[in-house]
């Protein structure tokens, strides 16, 4: 008999522990729940962006723009140095097939050979019709003399032969006078064909010596120091190979590397927070330890869709402080811009926070209570806690076994600021605290 009590004695300890156990631990949690702790500090609300590096300034390459003077209306690259490139003032970035011009110089210099020819056939040609128009004066006027001798001798002579010889003199003299006038007509006329063969010629030298110029050019050369990014052409970098229109004939960009931006797209929903001259913290894909700063220089005022997605995206300009030798264009950038920033205050995760009512926010405290905070700013991870919660206070981060019908602490601060349920009574600190039934 008295062993039987015992027996039932230290049942009925067990039970009594194992329901102390099981309570407790509804209670207070099972210690399995993960925590965290209410910090104090500084909060920062970020905009994270992924961005692309640009050079602020840049100088661009040119091929040889003036071929188009020649018909030339693109023009092929034959060799090329690598993108990415560092070259000095003076060196060689790319050469241009030349194989067309070649064929046209080729044709004006047979041209200029002709107009030549040409010249140098008119110029003996009017040098000797000058010159026989001016023996034909001379001969006249020794008619003329030879005249005026004869009528000068008739002095004695019957009238009628006087009167002939005046005659003669007079003839003599009019057909002087006339050749002295076709010769100053016929100077007129070989001098405006000397002159505009002289002129065809001279623009033919002048085509030739463009074109020889021009060549020189399809040696495309580094105006400045820089590095050197081709440019985008329908879509693919040039290369060699590439056709270049001679009506735009930029190859490269010369980028100053010394001051860099990151051009970034934010959304619509985030657009409304971002200013210029907010800080920018930097990082780079190529070198997660490398950090920079920035300072926002330029927001979009209009939206654009961009490729493969359907949100509307607004650009954002990040000027980059530092300058380093890493920085490099096209380079992807990590972008946390900094929309707002408070100094000492409360923060803990978003995963602690829960919703009631959709109006009641409360959190789950290691000491048992269900508390109801008053949130300030939000960031990707955090919330500002402006009421409700003490620094070092630990909360948990999921729903505890033993607060699913426990009732919330509530704030003095926020009554009338609620939607509660009419018939819901509000809970005091002792209920909450579980000592009122």
């Amino acid at each position: 008999m008295n062993k039987n009590l015992i027996y039932v004695a230290i049942g009925s300890i067990v039970v009594i522990t194992i329901l102390y156990f099981s309570l407790g631990s509804n209670r207070v949690g099972s210690g399995n729940e993960l925590t965290a702790t209410v910090r104090m500090g500084k909060f920062k609300v970020e905009i994270t962006t992924t961005g692309e590096l640009e050079a602020l300034r840049s100088v661009q390459v040119f091929g040889p723009s003036d071929a188009r003077r020649f018909r030339i209306g693109s023009f092929t690259i034959d060799k090329m140095v690598d993108e990415g490139t560092v070259v000095k003032q003076g060196d060689f970035i790319c050469s241009i097939d030349k194989t067309e011009l070649f064929g046209r110089l080729e044709d004006k210099r047979l041209e200029l050979d002709q107009t030549r020819a040409q010249y140098e056939q008119i110029q003996l040609d009017t040098s000797l019709n000058l010159r026989q128009e001016r023996d034909n004066i001379l001969n006249m006027e020794y008619i003329v003399q030879e005249q005026e001798l004869i009528l000068e001798q008739s002095q004695y002579e019957p009238p009628a032969i006087i009167k002939q010889n005046q005659y003669n003199m007079e003839k003599a003299k009019r057909e002087l006078s006339q050749a002295r006038e076709r010769y100053r007509i016929k100077t007129l006329q070989e001098r405006a064909r000397m002159v505009e063969i002289g002129a065809k010629l001279r623009e033919v030298q002048t085509e030739v010596d463009q074109m020889i110029e021009v060549l020189d050019k399809f040696v495309v050369k580094a105006p400045q120091d820089g590095m050197v990014i081709y440019v985008t052409n329908r879509g693919t970098k040039v290369r060699e190979g590439s056709q270049i229109s001679s009506w735009n004939p930029v190859v490269a960009t010369l980028p100053d590397l010394t001051t860099m931006q990151s051009i970034t797209y934010v959304n619509e929903v985030d657009i409304r927070r971002v200013k210029i001259g907010q800080e920018v913290e930097i990082g780079l894909d190529a070198f997660p330890d490398k950090r920079f700063s920035g300072k926002v220089t330029k927001v979009a005022n209009v939206g654009q869709q961009r490729p493969n997605s359907d949100a509307k995206v607004f650009e954002v300009i990040i000027r980059i402080h530092e300058s380093d030798d890493l920085l490099r264009p096209s380079m992807t950038t990590s972008n946390a811009i900094i929309a707002d920033q408070l100094d000492n205050v409360l923060y803990v995760p978003l995963e602690a926070i829960n919703v009631e009512n959709d109006s009641i926010n409360y959190v789950y405290l290691k000491s048992g209570v269900k508390q109801e905070v008053m949130m300030g700013l939000t960031n990707a991870n955090d919330v500002v806690i402006e009421k409700g919660l003490n620094q070092g206070d630990k909360v948990y981060l999921s729903t505890p076994n033993w607060g699913e019908n426990l009732a919330v602490k509530l704030l003095d601060e926020l009554n009338g600021k609620r939607s509660l349920d009419r018939d819901e009574p509000r809970v005091t600190a002792d209920r909450a605290q579980g000592f009122v039934p």
